[in-house]
């Protein structure tokens, strides 16, 4: 018995291992296009627009990204919940990572015209695919190794892989930016896409190495997997997944107005170097991934609603706080903004996943945290850079910005609340449940 723990405890490590490695290679391909729309993408890809037309433009192809999302939480998290976790994350690594190679080889307007933009398009189209599947699968894939009272802590792991992508990303940026502007703009863009190849092989080893889910196992076992999982979700469980869209607001809105639109209005508006502004958000990242993981440590210790009310309101004034200091054109202010905007809603990040994991029932808990996840990333995530920069040039003002930023945080902490408390009531009427089944057998043992 004590081999058969220290065993599910070891594939449990190995599991969340594996959910963070393949998630950092996923958000990796994913922010590396983010970094290039804010920086380069509308000059090559949009070069006869104007250049706030032209950043528009490419962000509104970094969004197409998130519309393609749900599209691959329905066909992954079907996938997921039916046949099973692991081969459905070894499938959506391998389509990511052949769509961001392919973005590595992608011709410029000035040598195919229109086929250029129509190619990044469809590209960035698998990307978001795969992305929607991917997430919701690391998620699952670490945290059904464990029991449920370590699911916060365990869905950290998969969070995890967010900012380390970032990180990578940002790295790679940062060193072919040292190259000059005509060799950057000519091949050295391209290398950070093309070096998400050899990453991939590496996640792929990983993967392979770790068992299916427990709970997936014993749904087949005694035959309740979901024949339809999508219909089933929609069918029972429609509210839940509208708390936890709510929820995830947070988590894509507060990242890619720092990440991609602030870079872009700092840059293009402000007139900061580019490599400052890699720089700081390359060490905000850092921060972020030192003190997210202690979002899930707080939650796992104390009241999870109390936590996450305190994280998400220490949140609102930070989003104005930030863009005060990034308005100085200073660095060290800048970069104070950043960590300032970047802590409470990471740490809340770090929670997220084991609030959507616990959630859903096992038999379509695949489906339902990859459709609440990306639905949130299609309708706010993706839409926040072209929101913010549609914003800047309708007003020349950054205050409708902020405005936005903090009704995101509002909705969010309202979800998140909210999920929480139906959650906890559902397992009170499980936990009933249960007590009024077993009751009656143990009055019958008795009485014999």
């Amino acid at each position: 018995m004590r081999r058969k723990l220290v065993a599910d405890e070891k594939m449990g490590r190995r599991a969340g291992i594996a959910a963070f490695i393949g998630t950092t290679i996923e958000w990796y391909d994913f922010y590396i296009f983010g970094t290039a729309s804010a920086i380069v993408l509308g000059k090559l890809v949009f070069p006869e627009a104007s250049p706030a037309v032209g950043v528009l433009a490419s962000f509104a192809t970094f969004w197409i990204g998130f519309v393609a999302r749900p599209l691959g939480s329905i066909v992954f998290g079907h996938l997921g919940d039916r046949i099973g976790r692991k081969n459905t994350l070894i499938a959506t690594l391998l389509l990511m990572g052949v769509a961001t190679a392919g973005m590595g080889l992608l011709p410029t307007y000035d040598t195919v015209g229109v086929l250029a933009p129509v190619l990044l398009i469809l590209l960035r189209v698998v990307q978001g695919v795969a992305v929607g599947g991917e997430w919701g699968g690391a998620v699952l894939i670490a945290t059904e190794h464990t029991e449920r009272r370590r699911g916060f802590l365990f869905g950290a792991f998969a969070q995890q892989g967010s900012p380390t992508g970032q990180i990578l990303a940002v790295l790679a940026f940062t060193a072919v930016s040292q190259l000059p502007d005509a060799a950057f703009v000519t091949w050295g863009w391209r290398l950070p896409f093309l070096a998400s190849a050899l990453l991939v092989i590496v996640g792929l080893v990983v993967r392979m190495r770790i068992q299916e889910s427990p709970e997936l196992l014993r749904l087949k076992q005694t035959e309740q997997v979901a024949r339809l999982p999508l219909v089933e979700l929609l069918r029972t469980h429609k509210a839940t997944v509208a708390l936890g869209l709510a929820a995830s607001v947070v988590a894509y809105v507060a990242s890619y107005l720092k990440n991609t639109f602030a870079l872009s209005w700092a840059t293009n508006d402000l007139g900061m170097s580019r490599d400052s502004m890699l720089t700081i958000i390359l060490l905000a990242t850092v921060a972020q991934f030192v003190a997210q993981p202690f979002g899930a440590v707080l939650g796992s210790r104390w009241n999870t609603r109390k936590v996450v009310t305190v994280l998400l309101i220490l949140e609102i004034p930070a989003m104005p706080v930030l863009f005060w200091l990034i308005s100085t054109r200073s660095f060290g202010l800048t970069l104070l903004g950043m960590v300032i905007a970047t802590l409470p809603h990471v740490m809340f990040y770090a929670l997220l996943a084991g609030m959507l994991a616990q959630a859903f029932p096992a038999r379509v808990r695949y489906t339902g945290i990859s459709v609440s996840y990306s639905a949130a990333g299609m309708l706010f995530g993706g839409g926040t850079p072209l929101i913010g920069q549609a914003l800047l040039t309708a007003t020349g003002s950054i205050v409708p910005v902020v405005a936005f930023a903090v009704l995101m945080v509002l909705l969010s902490l309202f979800g998140a609340r909210a999920l929480l408390a139906r959650t906890a009531a559902a397992e009170e009427r499980d936990t009933t449940a249960a007590d009024a089944t077993q009751q009656p057998a143990a009055l019958g043992r008795s009485a014999l």
